[in-house]
């Protein structure tokens, strides 16, 4: 969305920071049309700059273990802890409930207020912890219905910190879908790329679902839409995978009404209901562990 960024930056400097003969194949940009910029122009130039100090100031968080107590919890509870945290004010103008909260195991809802300026609230655990194991898994999933779209949504994933009047997909380690004009950002300030989807996705309307998935495997990112897997949007992206613990992200504007679903309530994506693709579903060992299950980790403190 910025029509400057050719300007302030040489790219074949940006190029050669993100590969190196020492690290595994990364993101590479594919052949899709990018665009200058989207169809709504509301990143201030400023804000931009300070998103670019910000991710100079406060470098990517290394991957974690989670305390054992939450590892307890998530064998006992499955996916139920996951929710979506408060974003600090003054920029979040609306509320955010936990049906798990209120004593049942609906998903998290979210509305905001058409006051609400542009923000990104984030999952208060990660969908993929970098340190745990990933063998029987195919990879991670988490959906979101869409009950009112009044300003703008965009769904994806991004690693902490991250500059959170930013939406997914803008700056570092971030994947993002905004929904105003469907296209596709990864560490993308400008105006994205389209995402073919074969027709599939051409407006939202109440009640429809948009999805993330990440898959291991191939290191790709995709969405899905009312149920329907669509092609991958990125891949060979959050590699070496134990080095990032990766987010739930979603951005909004506006007036909004959406749930979001990390497996309390039934995918509409089918596969997503199966263990293998569970957010919970591989945390609980260390990765590369010889033993199948029952490793006691320790507690996050003592970790540091």
């Amino acid at each position: 969305m910025h029509r400057f960024l050719d300007k302030l930056f040489d790219k074949d400097k940006i190029e050669e920071s993100h590969h190196s003969d020492a690290s595994p194949p990364q993101w590479t940009p594919s052949t899709d049309q990018s665009h200058e910029h989207g169809k709504y122009e509301n990143a201030p130039f400023d804000e931009y700059e300070e998103a670019e100090r910000f991710c100079t100031r406060h470098p990517v968080e290394q991957a974690k273990l989670l305390p054992s107590d939450m590892v307890e919890r998530l064998s006992q509870e499955g996916c139920k802890p996951w929710g979506m945290r408060l974003p600090f004010p003054p920029r979040f103008k609306g509320s955010i409930e936990s049906g798990v909260d209120k004593g049942g195991a609906g998903m998290t809802k979210v509305v905001t207020d058409k006051k609400c300026k542009s923000v990104c609230i984030f999952s208060d655990l990660p969908i993929m912890a970098g340190l745990y194991d990933t063998r029987g898994k195919q990879g991670v999933y988490y959906e979101v219905i869409i009950r009112k779209m009044g300003g703008i949504i965009a769904i994806g994933t991004a690693c902490l910190p991250y500059p959170d009047w930013r939406f997914p997909g803008w700056n570092r380690l971030s994947v993002g879908l905004h929904l105003d004009d469907f296209r596709k950002f990864y560490e993308d300030p400008d105006g994205g790329r389209n995402y073919e989807t074969h027709g599939l996705l051409k407006k939202i309307s109440s009640g429809d679902s948009i999805g993330f998935g990440y898959e291991f495997r191939s290191s790709s990112a995709f969405f899905t839409y009312n149920g329907a897997r669509l092609p991958a949007a990125f891949s060979g992206i959050y590699i070496p995978r134990d080095k990032y613990d990766v987010y739930a992200a979603i951005g909004v504007e506006g007036h909004n009404e959406f749930e979001v679903n990390f497996g309390t309530d039934v995918f509409r994506w089918k596969e997503g209901n199966d263990w293998a693709w569970r957010v919970e579903g591989h945390v609980g060992n260390f990765a590369g562990s010889s033993n199948g299950g029952g490793e006691e980790l320790p507690s996050y403190q003592d970790t540091l």
